[in-house]
């Protein structure tokens, strides 16, 4: 069975690592979706990303638990990764309980996964300039 997470993993923290654990104990293979530098930049704003997409890509690659890692720049791309993955299942933030979730289709499982301890990027930058 393939998992499937997406997102931006821009610096990785605690709630990254229990994501992306736990989907991978959900399956044999997990597969990351991420954004483009320029879609982070659209959904961020402008001092987003911190780590560029390729750099993104080689830590999240780096990790044991990660199968194979994709860059996506829009929704039709994701749609179409999603496809091609054909995951068994799709596991997403539950902050995205009550929206639309791109790619998901009526035959892929969706999980959500609650947030761990308030850990979240913006929060982390947010900590690190205030400092």
């Amino acid at each position: 069975m393939t998992i499937f997470v997406s997102g931006c993993f821009d610096i990785l923290h605690r709630g990254h690592i229990e994501l992306l654990k736990e989907a991978k104990s959900r399956g044999m293979r997990l597969v990351v979706g991420i954004d483009s530098d320029s879609r982070v930049r659209e959904a961020k704003g402008e001092n987003r990303p911190v780590n560029t997409q390729e750099d993104r890509k080689f830590v999240l690659d780096s990790l044991e638990c990660v199968d194979a890692v994709h860059i996506f720049s829009s929704d039709e791309e994701l749609e179409k990764l999603v496809k091609n993955v054909n995951p068994h299942t799709m596991i997403v933030g539950e902050e995205y309980r009550d929206k639309t979730i791109i790619g998901h289709l009526p035959k892929i499982s969706l999980l959500f996964f609650p947030k761990v301890n308030e850990y979240s990027t913006t929060k982390t930058i947010e900590d690190i300039t205030s400092r």
